[in-house]
């Protein structure tokens, strides 16, 4: 993922040069509301370019090993989602490549990053890291989906798939598996936990009552009356 963002870095930098019109901005142009789509454009992609590596570091284990700098970092990640990555990217889904289809899939992927980056910080003020780790998860892995997309159509552009057909599975397709990963990834570790905690509970009840149950004296005495 990290070197997938450093590669969409590299290439997005022609967007933010006064001087170039990157492809992608001059076959969406005339658009009907050309400022505001060019500026949530920038606003998008500086928000993306930011966010992404951002989260990517607070997943480690050094940095959540470092709970002020992982609070510090985590706060900005939060400000840039919610106030720029997230809204910039609706003003961009309603004026989508490919038609309503498309839009659907790019408002839905950023309402599961605004509602769970909003749950992100809710559970993180209420020190619930379980939820806080689930709600950050679901974030992460909807802004994989820049990365994941990529890879998807240059495969697909190889394999000679008609453009329309593979935009769209190149969007839906990671947005849902995403979402799947996470969820599966989240409840898996629980539900193991859980069962393995009832069986040593289990355990430790039996084997701790056993002293009440059995005296060592009578043990001893049977083995002597085997003895004999």
């Amino acid at each position: 993922m990290l070197a997938g963002s450093a590669l969409i870095t590299a290439y997005s930098l022609v967007y933010f040069d006064p001087d170039t019109v990157p492809p992608f901005v001059v076959e969406r142009l005339p658009e009907r509301f050309a400022s505001l789509w060019l500026a949530a454009l920038k606003v998008h992609v500086a928000a993306a370019l930011t966010s992404l590596p951002l989260c990517l570091v607070l997943t480690t284990r050094w940095l959540q090993r470092r709970p002020a700098w992982h609070r510090r970092l985590g706060r900005v990640a939060g400000v840039i989602v919610l106030f720029a990555l997230v809204p910039s990217g609706v003003v961009l889904a309603l004026h989508a490549k490919g038609g309503p289809v498309v839009a659907a899939g790019f408002l839905l992927s950023a309402a599961i990053v605004g509602w769970f980056m909003a749950r992100g910080v809710v559970t993180a003020r209420r020190r619930d890291v379980a939820s806080h780790r689930r709600a950050m998860r679901h974030v992460v892995g909807q802004m994989s989906v820049a990365v994941v997309s990529r890879a998807l159509l240059l495969g697909f552009d190889a394999a000679g798939v008609d453009p329309d057909v593979a935009y769209v599975i190149a969007l839906w397709g990671p947005v849902l598996a995403s979402a799947a990963v996470v969820e599966v990834v989240s409840l898996a570790p629980g539900s193991v936990v859980a069962s393995a905690n009832r069986v040593l509970k289990g355990v430790r009840r039996e084997i701790f009552s056993l002293p009440s149950v059995v005296r060592p004296r009578s043990v001893v005495r049977a083995f002597v009356r085997l003895g004999r």
